[in-house]
């Protein structure tokens, strides 16, 4: 399953302290009543926000500001679960519902002399909340959904890449940070052998087309459609494309490289695998469905 929401994601993930879970208390409840109200009329001011490093206050309004623009009030309003840990409090919050797009999200905050503190929002939470007692095999901790797991390491893949870019551009110009994109991870030579020796049943050209819907699918979590393949042609489709929801969902890429740079990286990467494979290939579409053409 692939939601798509408009989220707010850093590249860290949420990691609740070792404990067990007490009942919230009413003065927790308070905090998450006055922090929406905040929310709802942008009064939420860099003085009541400490968040996580290398986040500032500043980025971390912004990030909730653009998160909050689509927001059902009522789902906000909703008592959430509430998890706290000395003087960390935790609300876990299931939004997007009335979008047919729910998903958990983890609001923190820092409690101090009976004034709470902002942290961060998060959308991807380890239960690790409630332990058994030490030493503990890890092997048994709480697990998350497959589809979250590939949510994580695509946000961490990516989010090294368009640091690398960046470097790059600022370095040697955006130029050679576009060729360093289509020889590096593009890779297309590297690309269409992976793919000819491990599906050998097929002509290379053809090869290319199968080991591109099945590593996006299997391997990606990609919802993909082969459309169409034969000597001449072939049509793939992606729907949700999780590259292009990690731009949405997640505020730092957003801060770091324009959605036109983006898209460029996406299909810099694809003409030079097609290329490789002896194809002409036209992309139509930036997000939420993308047809790749492929034609001789």
């Amino acid at each position: 399953m692939r939601k798509r929401v408009c989220r707010v994601v850093g590249l860290g993930v949420m990691l609740l302290a070792i404990g067990s879970r007490p009942a919230a208390g009413q003065d927790d409840r308070a905090i998450w009543k006055e922090f929406v109200q905040l929310v709802k009329t942008n009064g939420l001011t860099p003085d009541r926000v400490r968040p996580a490093a290398p986040m500032t206050p500043a980025s971390q309004i912004a990030a909730l500001a653009s998160f909050a623009k689509e927001a059902d009030w009522r789902e906000w309003e909703a008592a959430p679960e509430v998890v706290r840990r000395g003087n960390l409090v935790s609300f876990i919050a299931t939004l997007g519902a009335s979008r047919n797009s729910p998903w958990a999200y983890t609001f923190n905050f820092e409690v101090e002399n009976g004034r709470w503190y902002y942290r961060f929002l998060e959308g991807i939470c380890i239960r690790l909340d409630s332990l058994p007692s030490l030493p503990a095999d890890a092997s048994a901790f709480a697990d998350l959904p497959e589809e979250r797991k590939s949510w994580m390491r695509e946000e961490t893949y990516w989010s090294e890449q368009v640091r690398l870019f960046n470097f790059l551009a600022k370095e040697k110009g955006k130029d050679f940070a576009f060729r360093w994109v289509k020889e590096g991870i593009g890779n297309g030579v590297g690309y269409v052998l992976a793919a000819t020796v491990w599906i050998p049943f097929y002509p290379p050209r053809q090869a290319f087309i199968l080991f591109l819907c099945w590593e996006q699918a299997k391997l990606l979590g990609n919802k993909v459609t082969l459309e169409k393949l034969d000597d001449d042609q072939a049509v793939v489709r992606l729907d949700d494309v999780q590259y292009f929801a990690l731009y949405v969902r997640s505020s730092h890429l957003k801060q770091q490289i324009s959605f036109d740079d983006y898209v460029r990286i996406f299909e810099t990467i694809w003409q030079e695998r097609a290329t490789a494979a002896g194809w002409k290939l036209k992309v139509d579409g930036r997000g939420r469905q993308i047809y790749l053409r492929f034609a001789r």
